[in-house]
């Protein structure tokens, strides 16, 4: 094991529309998590910043972004992009850098402000990025990759309609207790039957929106959180963010095409399953020493497929999860107690740092009407365009 590094603080600025500049977002959301601390700015030694990269703002560079809006103190900066990913691409820099010896103290941050609909591809030819040519070769958003997904898992597994609808309700029934989601409404069965199909089989309830949003936490040693009087912190155990196995056999966003098994027979597991089994190993612990998870539910049926990925039961089984409430508050394996992007939609630089707050507030017990009894342990996870692996494992 590579080591534990201390949760000490956690905000957010709430998900939605709100028409204003990412690094506002990023800023609220830092000065929560260090006032959650209880951390002045001025002991900040790192600031690791997941960029945001679309609508043609300035402020690309997100460390230094948000190391100048709270005000030039000498802080180290960094900044990441992995898309959907970047935040635990962020979070695992920082905790190197922590147990490395180079911070005692470090601030993550991620925020962003989302165009309107799906996110479509900036402008200018790029005929070597795969992005690029899925749009123009293809024509395929991403709620098309969604679309093909679910009808894999109908095909192979046997899912339904219903099944979808009922991870949209579950996860409703969570964001409507959480204030900084975006969709504080439960949603009905019958309410996600009637939305319109966006791409079949997915309906419009089935899919996440895009939203403006941001997180933040503040990473310590665990000897500085000592140091702080806090005995007893959540920790950080193990950030997963690895990469596919090649051939990849099942299409992933945003390839057009998968590789040939001809001469190289599949790997064993999934390019998904592949980044749980990495955080797994490397905390020492499994799928049955979890409390409750936080998927990346792009759609309903990926968040099924997340289900099976993380451990929490076999291939294909799923949807009888959803179907028997073990994954709905209450259950025996909570999933998406925050709402899920079901309710807050994507902000993606900061998606990955708010799964870990969510963990966080839940492992100290202080999430609510959300709250998983006696939860110990938890796992985040998510994946960003690219092959970019996303995991993060925190104990209490």
């Amino acid at each position: 094991m590579t080591g534990d590094i201390a949760v000490l603080g956690a905000g957010m600025h709430a998900w939605g529309k709100w028409g204003r500049s990412f690094v506002e977002y990023g800023t609220a959301a830092a000065r929560t998590a260090l006032a959650d601390a209880g951390i002045d700015w001025q002991d900040v030694q790192s600031v690791v910043g997941a960029d945001t990269v679309r609508c043609g703002y300035p402020g690309y560079v997100a460390g230094a972004t948000f190391a100048r809006a709270l005000g030039w103190q000498g802080a180290r900066v960094t900044s990441v992009y992995a898309a959907c990913a970047s935040g635990a691409q962020a979070i695992s820099t920082a905790r190197a850098q922590i147990l490395a010896g180079m911070a005692d103290v470090a601030l993550v941050v991620g925020a962003d402000s989302a165009p309107k609909g799906f996110f479509a591809p900036a402008g200018g030819d790029r005929p070597d990025d795969p992005d690029w040519l899925r749009f123009r070769v293809l024509g395929a958003t991403n709620p098309a990759y969604f679309a093909l997904y679910a009808r894999r898992r109908m095909a192979v597994h046997g899912d339904t309609l219903e099944d979808f609808a009922r991870v949209k309700v579950k996860n409703s029934a969570a964001g409507a207790l959480n204030p900084n989601a975006r969709y504080r409404k439960p949603v009905t069965a019958d309410a996600v039957a009637a939305s319109p199909v966006v791409a079949d089989p997915l309906r419009l309830l089935d899919i996440c929106a895009t939203s403006d949003g941001a997180a933040a936490l503040v990473l310590t040693s665990m000897e500085f959180a000592r140091r702080h009087g806090v005995a007893h912190p959540v920790r950080i155990r193990a950030v997963s963010t690895v990469t596919p196995t090649y051939p990849r056999t099942v299409l992933d966003l945003p390839d057009i095409a998968t590789d040939s098994t001809t001469a190289v027979a599949a790997p064993a597991e999934s390019f998904r399953a592949s980044i749980a089994r990495a955080a797994y190993e490397e905390a020492g612990i499994g799928p049955e020493d979890i409390s409750l998870a936080e998927v990346y539910d792009l759609s309903t049926a990926l968040e099924l497929e997340w289900y099976e990925d993380i451990g929490l039961c076999a291939p294909g089984a799923g949807a009888k999860l959803v179907r028997e409430g073990a994954t709905a508050l209450g259950g025996r394996v909570p999933v998406n107690t925050s709402g899920g992007l079901a309710s807050f939609g994507e902000a993606v630089p900061a998606q990955a740092i708010a799964q870990v707050c969510e963990v966080t507030w839940q492992l100290r017990g202080r999430a609510g009407a959300r709250q998983v009894p006696g939860a110990r342990a938890a796992i985040t996870a998510n994946q960003g365009l690219f092959g970019h692996g996303s995991s993060v494992i925190a104990v209490r």
